[in-house]
């Protein structure tokens, strides 16, 4: 799949602009805050309704203006999809094909992209809560059921810590609807584990031999997904849902004291080994750099299988933080195979051919020049 042409209207610094893209390399060239970064999230937008950078829509609409838009025409293997997001203060509105979407987990998956951004080699040490972020965004990208099933998910969640918090400091809990949401809570669990550790599969499937290759050989990456509940993957759905009943009334008492709940899916962890040693405790910053670089190109091979097309790959501003070796075969990787955009303050010292053939995109204070 490839962005053939895009158009902002009252996006951050862009009050008004139209580009048209090379199917292969393209990439944005200028100083920090003059608004490359801003271009590359209006795309991730446009595939996932929703910011990498930031939780508030409000943010990516220009200053004083009552709304903003991303349109854009989209080539699939079965031809031409323009899309369109709407961002006010009233809410979003996503199009396809000039037809507004009832739900947005119905929008999301009809473009597919894989991001890479500086914050994205941190995904091996940083929190838990940015790996599990990492797993839903991919999940939903190709299955928006797992989308769906996920905000009922959240939904259940905070329903069941409200009524823990209107409980704290009690013994115990008298309410019949706590039991109610408990139920389905436990159900909704269930699906999102179960997708998790299938998706786990398929990463682990690609990742593995991506690694292999970029650390020459040397290292055998294992992904490990941790439900923190203790469930098993060659468990069934029923087997699932009752140990992870048995867990909720096992820690019943230290929900009431916290007044949130303990187990679950939204605690979860994911794990990287290298050669049988924890890559975020025991990793070099190089092997935790190769292991996110694996990730995400094996997201692209496992997209690619998936959906059976390539997605679009952006590169925010992180060809710098690679060494050259990493950078070459991160380029050698992605060569004529996957439309790619790329941010640079410089393409000085970047002598890959697949940048040196790139189209060029000059961006100053919210003006871009081809």
């Amino acid at each position: 799949m490839r962005i053939d042409r895009l158009e902002l209207v009252n996006y951050r610094n862009y009050e008004s602009l139209e580009l048209d893209f090379s199917p292969e390399i393209n990439v944005f060239i200028g100083e920090n805050a003059q608004g490359k970064t801003n271009i590359m999230e209006s795309l991730y937008v446009l595939s996932m309704a929703k910011s990498h950078r930031t939780s508030n829509d409000k943010e990516m609409i220009r200053w004083n203006a009552e709304y903003g838009k991303i349109k854009a025409d989209v080539y699939r293997k079965y031809g031409k999809l323009p899309l369109e997001i709407t961002l006010s203060k009233k809410g979003k509105k996503a199009k396809v094909n000039h037809l507004e979407q009832r739900r947005l987990s119905d929008y999301v998956g009809q473009l597919n992209v894989v991001m890479f951004a500086p914050e994205d080699l941190h995904l091996v040490k940083g929190s838990p809560q940015v790996r599990r972020r990492f797993i839903d965004m991919e999940i939903g990208q190709i299955s928006p059921v797992y989308l769906h099933d996920l905000v009922n998910y959240q939904k259940l969640l905070k329903q069941r810590n409200h009524i823990l918090k209107q409980h704290y400091g009690k013994q115990s809990i008298n309410d019949v609807m706590f039991d109610v949401y408990t139920e389905q809570f436990i159900d909704a669990a269930v699906k999102i584990i179960r997708k998790r550790y299938q998706f786990m599969e398929l990463l682990q499937k690609w990742a593995e031999p991506i690694h292999h290759g970029i650390s020459r050989g040397l290292e055998q990456l294992q992904i490990r997904y941790q439900p923190i509940s203790g469930l098993k993957p060659e468990w069934t759905p029923v087997e699932m849902a009752s140990f992870l009943e048995q867990k909720l009334i096992e820690v019943r008492k230290r929900e009431i004291e916290r007044g949130v709940t303990l187990v679950g899916p939204h605690r979860d962890e994911l794990q990287f080994f290298v050669n049988g040693y924890d890559v975020q405790t025991y990793g070099s910053q190089g092997q935790q750099r190769t292991t996110a670089l694996s990730l995400k190109l094996a997201e692209i091979e496992l997209i690619k299988q998936e959906v059976g097309e390539a997605p679009v790959l952006l590169l925010d501003d992180v060809l710098s933080e690679l060494d050259d070796y990493r950078q070459s075969h991160l380029l050698n990787t992605i060569k004529g195979s996957v439309q790619t955009f790329v941010t640079t303050t410089s393409v000085e010292g970047i002598q890959h051919e697949t940048i040196q053939n790139a189209r060029l995109f000059e961006v100053f204070n919210g003006t871009v020049v081809n």
